[in-house]
């Protein structure tokens, strides 16, 4: 994926937090300028993988298949006095489909603050054991509402939420215009808690055409 197409799409998703007054964090308008000036705090962030977040989970198709996120807070998974909850915003484009994949660990809820409609669908195909050995039911939360899960598509709209249990493969997209989520889960780990049913990975490989505009949180600070 080229820098050049990554740094367009936190441009665009900085706009919209704008155009939502939503405030963020100091460190989500560093440049890598900034991330070599503190080298500690760099680091405490990027060990938690805090930051922005863009990906074509390696297909070279951000348009048809991508997301753009920024990591809030969160912990380190296992690690005894870290926060054991985490908060991310995602900024989903219209027919811009983040592929079917689960967690074994985190639980979730998916909450759409605003923009267009948020297309959620659940495949029984390729699910996964969760951690805690609960059993996979076909049956997801909307607002606390039981619905059935497998082969569906849930179409929510601004304020509406859904919990997504550990193992159960989901897949999302927008749908009318960017819509504008946020995700509260358990400690997230996209390192070693995300299952893809079909095989493919879950970050980008980068092509250097520009300058960063921002680092992703993956991305380690050069002397």
């Amino acid at each position: 994926m080229k820098r050049s197409r990554i740094n367009a799409a936190i441009r665009k998703a900085e706009a919209l937090l704008a155009a939502h007054h939503w405030a963020m964090p100091d460190f989500a308008s560093w440049t890598p300028e900034d991330h070599r000036a503190n080298p500690a705090r760099h680091a405490w962030l990027s060990e938690r993988q805090i930051g922005w977040d863009v990906t074509d989970f390696g297909l070279g198709n951000f348009e048809k298949l991508g997301l753009v996120l920024f990591c809030v807070r969160n912990g380190i998974a296992g690690q005894p006095g870290e926060r054991p909850y985490a908060e991310k915003l995602l900024f989903v484009e219209p027919e811009q489909v983040t592929p079917f994949h689960a967690h074994k660990v985190k639980l979730e809820d998916i909450i759409v603050r605003g923009g267009g409609t948020l297309c959620v669908e659940f495949s029984e195909a390729g699910t996964v054991t969760p951690a805690h050995g609960e059993p996979l039911e076909d049956t997801v939360l909307i607002d606390g509402a039981e619905s059935p899960a497998f082969g569906r598509v849930h179409k929510l709209r601004a304020g509406q939420s859904i919990t997504i249990p550990r193992g159960l493969q989901h897949s999302f997209w927008g749908e009318g215009e960017t819509v504008f989520v946020a995700e509260v889960s358990q400690c997230n780990d996209d390192l070693k808690d995300n299952f893809f049913r079909d095989g493919i990975g879950r970050f980008s490989q980068i092509e250097q055409d520009e300058p960063a505009y921002r680092l992703l949180w993956n991305e380690k600070i050069t002397p």
